[in-house]
């Protein structure tokens, strides 16, 4: 059996337990923390969750397990079969993480923690995420899903990532970046909620967060 490393906060540890919890394989989740000790370097080589334990040993970086989950367990495939298809799915996760989710992480400290962060950083994250979100716009087609008429993995990086730097922004900047430039977004979220899996891993978000909350 799988074990998942991490904890429920992070949005990379989510939508790993997702596509796990879609795909039907069965897991285990085991509450870890980052950490630079020898012992948890050789699980995970810079010191970070989310991993995942397997019979075969451990596997690190959200994006490489999930391409390890779709060929280790085909038997409920989430990637697109057309191998351009594939592709565009791919090309969709990398610009969502990298041109939009790891620009508005430099808001969570004031966000979501208590920090603050500077009105330069601000502005700088908001051109960016503006020109990310526009991008988005015109790779995502909503027809219902965010690449088309099936459900694929880029659904369910979709669904954890607008629903962790959404309000992010929306707390910085006092309105719904999201929405402004990708209207179908509303619908196309209250779509991905409907799916039990969905709404677990939501649930179990909430519940550690307001527990992180209540620990510091």
């Amino acid at each position: 059996m799988i074990t998942l490393h991490g904890f429920a906060i992070s949005n990379y540890h989510n939508k790993i337990k997702l596509v796990l919890l879609e795909k039907g394989i069965p897991f285990r989740e085991e509450l870890t923390y980052p950490s630079q000790e020898e012992a948890f370097l050789k699980r995970s080589p810079l010191g970070k969750i989310p991993f995942i334990e397997t019979e075969h040993g451990c596997l690190s970086e959200s994006q490489a397990i999930l391409e390890y989950l779709e060929e280790a367990y085909p038997e409920k495939p989430i990637y697109p079969t057309n191998l351009f298809e594939r592709a565009r799915n791919r090309e969709l996760i990398q610009h969502l993480e990298l041109n939009i989710e790891l620009i508005a992480r430099r808001l969570y400290k004031e966000a979501y923690f208590g920090g603050s962060v500077s009105d330069e950083t601000k502005q700088e994250v908001k051109e960016k995420v503006e020109m990310g979100l526009k991008g988005l716009a015109q790779l995502a087609k909503f027809s219902p899903y965010i690449l088309g008429s099936e459900l694929t993995t880029a659904d369910f990086l979709a669904w954890v990532h607008f629903g962790t730097f959404g309000p992010a922004l929306q707390i910085i900047y006092g309105e719904d970046l999201i929405t402004k430039y990708i209207p179908a977004v509303s619908s196309y979220i209250a779509l991905m909620e409907s799916r039990p899996h969905v709404q677990k891993v939501a649930a179990d978000r909430a519940i550690a967060f307001e527990a992180f909350m209540k620990g510091k």
